[in-house]
């Protein structure tokens, strides 16, 4: 028999990256269910930004989610926390969100930038999902929810180290899905297209890879001219996906976009990219 699925609205949450976009609206809309939270970033100064404008219960805690044993560290405070509200509810949702973004081409690549970003997109999910998992075992209920990208779909030029960590990603969520089968306890996979945040102000960029001499700034405003999805329009497709019993959460509609490309022109499907990007650019924002 099928088990009854429960709606994450009211009930606690863990949210990385919820110091600004995506993380910080999952946040907020969670709280405003009466979901008690527990926050984390290693941006101390957004993070306390966000707890202050959550009108609900909140456990904030500054971390870098590429520290596997503070990770387990905040695991246990979040463990502690439980109890002590009111009904001691179970911890219902995991969200394993934080990720930053480096554009180079493979032969200019810095590996010391890789290997920063692989770390925070791929070995935080991992150490976070494995702080976590347990107590959502234990629990025999919960959702794991890890962040992957439209680019976990296909593979972008410029972009090989967010592609590999976010297709990474996609194949460890996927597996860990499996692993649960006939328990309590679900994985999820969210494949988000352009979300108007912060990460490309933030990306690593060395030069423009492309040979045209942008400053990274003029890379970030072409980048963001393209965006259509607001970070709260991307917390209530997740949190309504996660309700609705889906496994794999596309959000916006480039995501979709993406999604059939891949399936349909696995080789080919970057041309066709390049000619509906120029008819976006020429459509008023």
């Amino acid at each position: 028999m099928a088990r009854k699925r429960r709606s994450i609205a009211g009930q606690p949450a863990m949210i990385t990256g919820a110091a600004s976009g995506i993380g910080r609206s999952l946040a907020r809309l969670l709280s405003r269910t009466g979901a008690p939270v527990a926050i984390a970033d290693i941006d101390e100064a957004g993070l306390k930004a966000t707890a202050q404008s959550l009108p609900g219960p909140v456990l904030v805690r500054v971390l870098d989610v590429r520290d596997a044993e503070d990770q387990r560290r905040f695991a246990a405070e979040v463990r502690e926390w439980l109890p002590a509200l009111p009904g001691a509810p179970p911890l219902a949702a995991v969200f394993n969100n934080a990720g930053v973004a480096v554009a180079s081409s493979v032969l200019d690549a810095d590996p010391d930038d890789d290997e920063w970003l692989r770390q925070i997109n791929f070995d935080g999910v991992v150490n976070g999902t494995r702080a976590f998992l347990p107590i959502l075992v234990e629990q025999d209920l919960g959702v794991i929810v890890n962040t992957s990208s439209v680019f976990g779909l296909v593979g972008m030029p410029y972009q090989s180290a967010y592609c590999a960590s976010k297709f990474a990603v996609r194949g460890f969520t996927d597996s860990l899905r499996q692993e649960l089968r006939g328990t309590g306890v679900r994985a999820v996979t969210v494949h988000p297209g352009g979300i108007k945040t912060s990460i490309a102000r933030s990306a690593r960029v060395r030069k423009d890879p492309t040979g045209a001499g942008r400053t990274p700034d003029q890379m970030a405003t072409e980048f963001e001219a393209l965006l259509r999805t607001t970070p709260a329009q991307a917390a209530a497709i997740i949190c309504r996906g996660i309700d609705q019993g889906k496994a794999r959460i596309l959000v916006g509609p480039d995501a979709y976009v993406f999604d059939t490309l891949a399936r349909v022109t696995p080789t080919h499907y970057y041309d066709i990219m390049v000619r509906l990007e120029q008819r976006l650019r020429r459509r008023p924002a």
